[in-house]
């Protein structure tokens, strides 16, 4: 496969062939984006502008607890709940036309997120990449080919980034082999979980075979949501 600056990413990410690879790649964006965030950005006035306006969804909250920074936390949480009271409630009192215009701004800023927004960008652009990979490198094809499986959302962003990314010609195979990896593993996904119902019938008392059902749950939630619970 021939590696260039836009490729490298997803190259080692489909390399691992373990899971979803969109995930994976997700993930890797969404570390590097937190680790930022908490780092060097903190103080690039930019950056404070955006997170001050847009703060962060519950998830990315919690990623950023995660890196055990909790000054910088406390730091953002301090200038964003300063641009609030700014953008909500400075002026008028809570009457009539003015209660509901605040209502609708406070409800716009609990439904933004810096990190979101960043990744669609990052995201959009790797999706593009993987559909272009696909089309032109034989090697990244048969990779891409040989993942264990694509998680449902995943699934259809792909194929939504391929009616901009490659030729009509390349569309109908990478439609394809991107719905057998999802399909092969919803096939699979619900023998487990019909498997892990089926041990709690009477008839099964005393059964000691789960196969692979324990973690059917979680797993189906992470097929269906891209997210682990």
């Amino acid at each position: 496969m021939r590696y260039d600056i836009t490729n490298i990413p997803i190259a080692e990410v489909f390399e691992e062939g373990d899971g979803c690879p969109i995930c994976r790649l997700r993930n890797t964006l969404e570390n590097r984006a937190v680790e930022y965030i908490t780092g060097a950005a903190m103080m690039e006035p930019d950056v404070r502008i955006e997170t001050n306006k847009k703060g962060f969804c519950l998830d990315h909250y919690r990623q950023i607890l995660k890196q055990r920074n909790r000054l910088s936390v406390a730091l953002m949480l301090e200038s964003h709940l300063d641009e609030m009271e700014k953008q909500i409630f400075a002026g008028a009192p809570l009457v009539g036309k003015n209660a509901k215009k605040q209502a609708r701004d406070a409800n716009r800023s609990a439904c933004t997120c810096f990190v979101c927004d960043q990744m669609g960008d990052a995201m959009e652009k790797m999706l593009a990449t993987v559909c272009r990979t696909y089309e032109t490198q034989k090697e990244f094809r048969q990779l891409f080919e040989d993942q264990p499986c694509l998680c449902l959302p995943h699934f259809s962003d792909l194929v939504a980034a391929s009616a901009g990314a490659m030729s009509k010609k390349a569309q109908p195979d990478f439609a394809k082999a991107a719905s057998q990896l999802a399909h092969r593993y919803l096939t699979e996904l619900r023998g487990d979980v019909h498997h892990f119902c089926e041990m709690y019938d009477h008839r099964n008392a005393g059964s000691n075979d789960w196969g692979n059902s324990k973690d059917s749950i979680e797993r189906a939630i992470w097929y269906l949501t891209t997210r682990e619970p």
